[in-house]
Formats: C-alpha cells, structure tokens, sequence
C-alpha cells in the first residue's frame, strides 16, 4: 500500500512491536499528527467479549471531561413545553411532524444528533429505516429518547459520546483534537477507558481488554500498554492492519 511521505516519517519514528505507556503513547500520537488541519485524536479498544451475544454486547454514553472538540448539531424532535426547553438548551433545530416529513421526502439530514421524547416516537418511528443505517435513530439507551431534553441538549454540546462494540469486537471513538495537548487527551482516554472498564459484561470470560490503540485521523496506530489489572496482547491495530 502507497503511503504518503508525513506518514512514512511518522511510521518510522516508533517501534510498532511496543506497546507504549499512556503518557508515551498520547505524545507520540499528537507528535505524528501531521496534518494542517487539526486532526481528530481516536481511541480503538479491541475487547474479548462475543458481539454475536446478546448478553455480551458493550454499550453506553458519557461527557467526556473536555469535550471532542466538535461542534454538533443537535435536532430535537418535540412539541410544546419540551421544544421550547430544547430550543432554551441550544438546539440547533426543533420541530415535529414536519421535521420527519422534511427528512422523509428532502433526504435532509443537517444534523449530528436526534433527540426526541418518548411520546414522539411513533412518529420518529416512521423513518427508523432512514435513521437507523446513518446511526441517527434515537435510542433510550444513548440518551437521545428522553423527556428532559434540555439536559440531552446541553450533554450532547459539551461532548458526550456514545461508545459501542462492533461487529469484530472493537470500540471505536473519538477523544479529542490535536489542539486539545497531552493533559486533555490524556483525561479523556482515561474516562473513555474507565467507563468501558466498568461496563463489562457479566457474561465475558477471560481477557476483557485485548489491546488498546491510539491514532490521529492521518497518523498511524500507536499500541498502548493499558494493564489496569491484565497484560495486553500486542496484536495489530485496527489502523495498521490495511
């Protein structure tokens, strides 16, 4: 695979067969970002849980300690006093019925996440099909099917996230910016990471925490030595196994 010349210097400035400590592992990750933009820091967990098992699936939100460093727009399904409340929080766009027509019959999608109430469900519902693929259906898991929706709102735009196992056992998610500096990145995995920790699984045997990876959106994978408790296997990344 032809690599960009950015990319080759950073792959070479680090031995990939180590598995960093955290704080050696977050500067080498923002010392690789060499992009002119500023690039999104990613945290990649593989875990030894079964995704096919209902009862081994792991999922949650949380505010991030210092954000993501993205702006999102926020649409909030809702009518009367929960609209106006929402609208009070800082959404950024609040309707009902004409919002879900606009999306069903404009392919509208302006926004980063929907929140509604439960009753305006079964309107929402209408176009689950639409939302579902583009990962916008809301969910009362992720906090986005809620009556304070005020509180989503506010939550939503101070950095919440939402983490969740895919089909080959890794989290995926973002955890700050390039700018953000080693002290906020650092405070975020170590939220991020606490969090999966504590949503282990019941039903998972063995090694939960299989390997842990940071990356820029440009950069290459950097192996971090998470041994809260276990020892990490070194396997590839999800970044450096193309």
């Amino acid at each position: 695979m032809k690599v960009g010349k950015k990319y080759a210097e950073s792959v070479k400035s680090y031995d990939h067969s180590k598995a960093y400590e955290v704080a050696e592992a977050v500067n080498l990750t923002l010392s690789t970002a060499k992009a002119k933009f500023d690039e999104t820091i990613e945290l990649h967990i593989r875990l030894g849980v079964d995704p096919r098992q209902a009862d081994q699936q792991v999922r949650g939100v949380l505010v991030l300690p210092n954000g993501t460093g993205k702006t999102k727009r926020v649409l909030v399904v809702a009518k009367g006093e929960r609209a106006d409340a929402a609208a009070a929080a800082g959404a950024d766009i609040v309707g009902a019925e004409e919002i879900i027509q606009r999306i069903q019959h404009e392919n509208w999608f302006d926004f980063d996440v929907m929140i509604t109430t439960p009753d305006m469900m079964g309107v929402v519902g209408r176009i689950g099909r639409i939302l579902g693929p583009k990962g916008l259906m809301p969910n009362p898991k992720s906090g986005t099917v809620t009556m304070d929706v005020a509180k989503a709102v506010q939550e939503v735009k101070a950095g919440k996230v939402e983490y969740r196992l895919d089909k080959t056992a890794i989290i995926h998610c973002p955890i700050g910016k390039k700018s953000f500096g080693a002290e906020k990145i650092t405070e975020n995995f170590n939220a991020l990471m606490d969090a999966i920790v504590k949503a282990k699984p019941s039903a998972a045997k063995g090694q939960y925490i299989k390997s842990v990876t940071l990356t820029s959106t440009m950069g290459p994978g950097v192996r971090v030595n998470y041994n809260k408790g276990c020892l990490l296997y070194t396997s590839p990344s999800p970044r450096d196994c193309s």
